[in-house]
C-alpha cells in the first residue's frame, strides 16, 4: 500500500494564472479519498498531477518517501479510470484489457493468464471477444476499471469515472468501484463533483474551491461539522438552510433577527463551541432534517412562517419556505402532509445548529 503526499504544492500556467495557490495534503495507504467541489475547483488538475500528466510548479509530491515530481507518468506506476473509458475502438476487450502489459513486453501466455483473472474479477469474462461499440455503458466501464488494475498499480486516479452513465447505472457502479478497490487493498484518490459519489464512496472527503482545501475528514464529519460556510452549503440536498442576519447576546441565549425582514428567533449560547463573543454579523445554519413543525409547546428555537410549496417524494415531503428573500426547506415523512400557504411553526434541533462569522465565512 502507497501513502501519498503532498506537501505546498502549486500550480500555475505561463499566464500567470495560478490554479493550485498551497495544498497540502496526504492520502493514507489503501484509503479511498474523494476530492469533491465544483467545476474549475482544481480537482482534476491535482489527480493529473499526482498521474504526472501536469507538471508541478512548486512544491513536492511525494509516494511513500520518493519525491516523485520529475518521474514520467509511465513511471509512476498508477492504474488511472478517465471520464470518456478511453478505450481502443479496434482492439477487443481482452486486448484492451491486456495493452498495459504488451507495452511492457510481458509474456503472451501471462498475459492471457492475467487478462482472464481481471476479467472474472471485473465481471468481464462471457464478452472477452467484443469490440468497446458492442457494449454497454457499465461494461464499457468495467472495461476501463480491469485495464487500470491489470498491472497491480501502486495507486488508482479515478477521474469523474461514473459522469457519463445514467443514475441507476451510476448506483451499481458506485458499489463496484469501492467493492473493488477494498478487496485489492491499493490507495484510490476519485475525483467527482457528484456529492452523492463523495458521500457514498470516500473514507475520507477533501473539499476544494478554487484550488484551496476547505476541508478534509469523514463524510460524517463534512457533513455534520462543517468548517465553513462553503462546506455547509455544497454538501446537501436539499441544501443546509442559512439565515444571514445580525445578533446580540442577553444572558445565556442569542437573539437573531434575519435579514430584509425574515426570521426572528433565539438561541441558546450553548451552541457554540466555545464561548466566545459573538459578532453582531452571522449566519446560522440547520439542514432540513433537523427542522420539525411545531404541534406543542418546546423549548429551543421557533421560526414562524408558511410554507410556499410541498415536495412529494414518495419516502419523504420536502415542504419549501421563503424568508429573508431566499428559500428554506425541511424534510418531513410522508404522514405530516400541509397545504402550501398553511402557518407553520418550525422548531430547530438545537444540537445540530452551526452559526458562521458572515464576514470570514468560517464556524464559531
Amino acid at each position: 500500500m502507497t501513502q501519498v503526499t503532498l506537501q505546498h504544492i502549486v500550480k500555475e500556467y505561463e499566464s500567470g494564472k495560478q490554479i493550485i495557490p498551497d495544498l497540502s495534503l496526504t492520502i493514507n495507504p489503501g484509503e479511498l479519498l474523494v476530492l469533491v467541489g465544483p467545476s474549475g475547483c482544481g480537482k482534476s488538475t491535482v489527480l493529473r498531477m499526482i498521474a504526472g500528466l501536469e507538471d508541478i510548479t512548486g512544491g513536492q509530491l511525494l509516494f511513500d518517501d520518493q519525491i516523485v515530481n520529475d518521474m514520467p507518468s509511465k513511471s509512476r506506476d498508477i492504474g488511472m479510470v478517465f471520464q470518456n473509458y478511453a478505450l481502443y475502438p479496434h482492439l477487443s476487450v481482452a486486448e484492451n484489457l491486456g495493452f498495459p502489459l504488451s507495452l511492457r513486453k510481458v509474456n503472451p501466455s501471462e498475459i492471457k493468464k492475467r487478462v482472464q483473472e481481471v476479467a472474472e474479477l471485473v465481471g468481464l469474462e462471457t464478452l472477452l471477444d467484443r469490440k468497446p461499440k458492442q457494449l454497454s455503458g457499465g461494461q464499457r466501464q468495467r472495461v476501463a476499471l480491469g485495464r487500470a488494475i491489470i498491472r497491480t498499480p501502486r495507486v488508482f486516479l479515478f477521474d469523474e469515472p461514473l459522469s457519463n452513465l445514467d443514475a441507476q447505472l451510476r448506483l451499481h457502479m458506485r458499489a463496484e468501484i469501492v467493492n473493488l478497490q477494498k478487496r485489492l487493498g491499493i490507495t484510490g484518490i476519485y475525483v467527482t463533483h457528484d456529492q452523492a459519489e463523495a458521500m457514498t464512496m470516500g473514507d475520507r472527503i477533501a473539499v476544494l474551491n478554487k484550488g484551496k482545501l476547505m476541508q478534509i475528514g469523514t463524510p460524517q464529519e463534512i457533513y455534520q461539522s462543517p468548517n465553513n460556510l462553503f462546506v455547509a452549503g455544497f454538501l446537501g440536498s436539499p441544501n443546509m438552510n442559512f439565515f444571514k442576519g445580525t445578533a446580540h447576546s442577553e444572558g445565556d441565549v442569542i437573539h437573531f433577527t434575519e435579514e430584509n425582514g425574515g426570521a426572528i428567533f433565539s438561541i441558546p449560547h450553548s451552541v457554540l463551541s466555545t464561548q466566545i463573543s459573538i459578532p453582531k454579523h452571522i449566519t446560522v445554519g440547520i439542514r432540513p432534517e433537523h427542522c420539525s413543525i411545531q404541534a406543542y409547546e418546546i423549548s429551543g428555537p421557533i421560526w414562524k412562517t408558511a410554507i410556499d410549496q410541498s415536495e412529494y417524494h414518495g419516502h419523504e415531503m420536502i415542504l419549501h419556505m421563503l424568508s429573508g428573500g431566499t428559500r428554506k426547506s425541511m424534510r418531513l415523512p410522508v404522514s405530516e402532509m400541509h397545504p402550501n400557504g398553511k402557518d407553520i411553526s418550525v422548531h430547530f434541533d438545537v444540537n445540530h445548529i452551526c452559526i458562521f462569522s458572515t464576514e470570514t465565512g468560517e464556524r464559531l
